[in-house]
Parts: C-alpha cells; structure tokens; sequence
C-alpha cells in the first residue's frame, strides 16, 4: 500500500518528521512525503490555509496520477480537505480529522492545544463540521509559533506541556490532541509530563489508512 503525505507548508523538515512519525505507527505501509514547496513556511490561521490551498490540490492531483492508494493532509488544520476529497479516488485523510475521530470512537472527552490563537476557530469549526463536539472540552493555543516547534523544541514542548495540564485541571477531559503536525516532535515529551492520553494526530492519521483503503 503506497500513501503520500502531502505537507501543504514548504518546511521539508515538518514533512521529514511526519513521514517517520507514519512509518513508526504503521510499519507495513509505504509512505512518501512530499512537501509544497510554494506554500507559506507555515499554517496558522485561515489567512494562511487559503494561501497553500491551491498548491497543495495541485499535488493531490500529482497524487490521483500516481495512483496512490490513500492521501494524507499532513496539517491539523485539514488544509483543503473538503476539496481535495472531490477529486480524489482514494481516501484522503486530514490529520485533524483523525484525531478527532479516533478521540469519540475511544469515548474520550478531548481538549486540542494548537500553535496560535488564530487556528483555534478553524479547528473549532472542523470539529463541528464533524458532528464531534460534544466530545470537546476546549481548544487551547498555546501562542508558540509553528516553527518555533522546529527551532526551539524544549521551550516549546515546555509550554505545550504547560497547556494541557491547565486543561487536564479545567476542562474535564480524558485525552489531549496535539494541534499541529510539527508536535510529532515533542510527542514523546509530553507523554512522559501529563498525565491523560495524548494523541499524535499524524500516528492517528496513518494507522486509518491501514482500514479505510
């Protein structure tokens, strides 16, 4: 089975990081990464959703060519992912939508701690738009920049950490989702300082991948 990864952002070490993140959670998949190298450097707000869309549907297209067997949308915001669903023979998955997903069919009351403030009404729609929102307790920014998860990893996973024990003590939840692609870096951090589950949505996104196609 051959899926892709599409980054719709052109930081290739986000992509790097989630295709070994994929292939750690779903080993007898063949992944490939491929990054839009003419999106913004990031995703953070809708502003900046709109920008990558039209690059990224371009390389879902190069993906339908090619024949691969499912597409991942490898940003938390599920950057286009109504659209490029329209065009795509195959399943194609965003990774917010995993999360989420896998979140309600474990029973878990989930809280989101995402980058900037500026994502949290488009996750809060996508989650909507999910039928799924009876199972939030809040989605929390945690005001560190995308690339900062990139560039100054122990402070960020630091206030990640920071953020999803204010919402372990007030928003009544059973699990966090990480709300950004970039935290696959920090994944393994947080685990070990908070103490409900903790939810990789790339990891999510991958091993859906292995039952939906």
């Amino acid at each position: 089975m051959a899926v892709i990864i599409i980054n719709p952002n052109s930081t290739q070490s986000m992509t790097d990081a989630m295709v070994a993140t994929a292939r750690r959670a779903a080993p007898g998949i063949a992944f490939e990464g491929w990054t839009s190298t003419l999106g913004p450097a990031s995703i953070q707000g809708p502003q900046d959703g709109r920008k990558a869309a039209p690059h990224l549907l371009s390389l879902v297209e190069r993906a339908v060519d090619q024949k691969a067997d499912a597409i991942i949308i490898g940003c938390f915001d599920d950057t286009a992912l109504t659209e490029a669903a329209k065009i795509a023979h195959c399943p194609v998955i965003g990774i917010g939508q995993a999360s989420y997903h896998y979140a309600a069919l474990r029973n878990w009351r989930f809280s989101v701690v995402t980058t900037l403030g500026a994502s949290v009404p488009v996750l809060s729609e996508n989650i909507r738009s999910c039928g799924l929102d009876r199972f939030v307790g809040r989605v929390r920014a945690s005001e560190i920049p995308v690339l900062a998860l990139d560039s100054d990893t122990i402070s960020a996973s630091e206030r990640i950490i920071q953020e999803a024990n204010c919402a372990i003590s007030e928003d009544g939840i059973d699990a966090i989702i990480l709300g950004c692609a970039g935290m696959v870096q920090v994944v393994d951090q947080v685990r070990k300082a908070v103490a409900v589950n903790i939810i990789d949505p790339v990891a999510c996104a991958a091993k859906s991948c292995a039952w939906l196609t």
